[in-house]
C-alpha cells in the first residue's frame, strides 16, 4: 500500500508525519523510500547486521533495526546544520547486507562486495553495524572508488591493535589492517575521543607508525566543540574523507548499549556538534557501528546513533555556494 510521502524538488523523501503518525508506517532509517522505490541515489542508508568480530558483549548485529526504528522521529529540516538532508539529495534505505554469522573471512568479503555493488548505484554509502570489523571491506570498497582516504576515526579505542587471539580480523583492528592494505592516507587520518586503559605505551606508538594522530577525550574540555573540528580540518585538509563512528566514543550516560564501553566519553551534543563541521570537508563515506541493543534502556543508545547518522546526511546534503 502506498504512503504519503514528502517530495521535494523531485526527490522522495520521508512518510509524511502529518498524515501517518511516526509510530506507523514503514521502519526504514526516518521512514525515508526504500532503495527500490527510486531511480536514482545519492546517498544510500544500508545496515550490516554482523557482530562476530566482537571481543567483549555482543549483540551489535542487531543495531540497525534498532537505530531504524529509534530513527522515526527525525524531520526533514535540520536547523542547526540549516539544511534540509532529503530535499537536496535523494537519500535511501538500502536494507541490509546479509553475511556469514559463522565465517569472518567469508564476511568480509561479502560485505566488501556488497559495498562496491551498491556504489555502483549510489554516489555515497553511510552504513549503520554492526561490529567495528565491518570497516576494513568499506574502506576497501571506498578506496577502490576514491583511492586513499584520509580516515577521521571517532571512538574510545584505538582500533589499531594487531591480533586477538590470534585473529587477524577483529573490532579491533580494522585501522592496522587498513594501514598496511595501503587504504589509507597516513598523512591525513586521526582517531577522536579516545580514552580507558591501554596494553602497554606501545600501543601509542605503533598506532602513530600506522599514520594516526589522536584527539583523547582528556583533551575535549579544554578544546571544545570547535576545537576538535579545527584540528580534524588541519588535518585532512582537502582529502577525501571516511567517517568512521564507534557510538562509545560517547560516554556510557549518552550510549550504554555498546560491546565495549568505557567511562569519560564525549556528550551527545558535542559528537553532533563536531559532525556539523563534516559539511566543510570532503566526506566521501561513513559508518556508525557497535550499537547492542540488549543493553539500551529507552532507546538511548539508539537515539543517539539515529542523530548521528542524520547529522551525517546532513553533512553530505550539497551547500549553496556563497555569492
Amino acid at each position: 500500500m502506498s504512503v504519503p510521502r514528502i517530495v521535494q524538488d523531485g526527490r522522495i523523501g520521508q512518510v509524511d508525519a502529518t498524515v501517518v503518525p511516526r509510530f506507523a508506517g514503514p521502519a526504514t532509517f526516518a521512514r525515508l523510500p526504500r532503495i527500490d522505490e527510486v531511480s536514482d541515489v545519492d546517498v544510500a542508508v544500508i545496515g550490516v547486521p554482523f557482530d562476530a568480530g566482537v571481543s567483549y558483549r555482543p549483540g551489535a548485529r542487531f543495531g540497525p533495526a534498532h537505530v531504524r526504528e529509534s530513527s522515526r522521529l527525525l524531520r526533514p529540516y535540520n536547523p542547526a546544520a540549516d539544511v534540509s538532508p532529503f530535499a537536496s539529495q535523494q537519500v535511501v534505505d538500502a536494507g541490509d547486507l546479509a553475511v556469514n554469522p559463522f565465517s569472518l573471512d567469508e564476511a568480509i568479503t561479502q560485505i566488501e562486495a556488497g559495498a562496491r555493488s551498491m556504489l555502483e548505484r549510489a554516489g555515497r554509502l553511510v552504513t549503520i553495524g554492526g561490529d567495528h570489523t565491518i570497516a576494513l571491506p568499506l574502506l576497501r570498497a571506498v578506496a577502490a572508488q576514491h583511492g586513499r582516504v584520509a580516515v577521521v576515526h571517532f571512538d574510545a579505542h584505538l582500533d589499531t591493535w594487531d591480533t586477538y587471539f590470534g585473529a587477524t580480523h577483529t573490532h579491533g583492528t580494522p585501522f592496522r589492517r587498513a594501514s598496511e592494505e595501503g587504504l589509507i592516507d597516513t598523512s591525513g587520518c586521526l582517531h577522536v575521543g579516545t580514552r580507558g586503559p591501554l596494553y602497554s605505551s606501545r600501543d601509542l606508538v605503533e598506532d602513530k607508525e600506522l599514520g594516526f594522530h589522536v584527539v583523547p577525550s582528556v583533551e575535549i574540555d579544554d578544546l571544545g566543540a570547535r576545537g576538535i573540528a579545527e584540528r580534524i580540518r588541519d588535518r585532512v585538509q582537502d582529502r577525501p574523507v571516511y567517517l568512521s563512528i564507534d557510538i562509545d566514543v560517547l560516554d556510557p550516560a549518552f550510549a550504554p548499549a555498546t560491546g565495549t564501553p568505557e567511562a569519560g566519553g564525549m556528550t551527545s551534543r558535542e559528537l553532533l556538534a563536531v559532525l556539523r563541521s563534516f559539511g566543510q570537508l570532503n566526506l566521501v563515506g561513513a559508518d556508525v557501528v557497535e550499537v547492542a541493543p540488549a543493553y539500551d534502556h529507552a532507546e538511548i543508545t539508539g537515539i543517539a546513533a539515529a542523530h548521528t547518522v542524520y547529522e551525517i546526511l546532513s553533512a553530505l546534503a550539497p551547500r549553496e555556494e556563497a555569492p
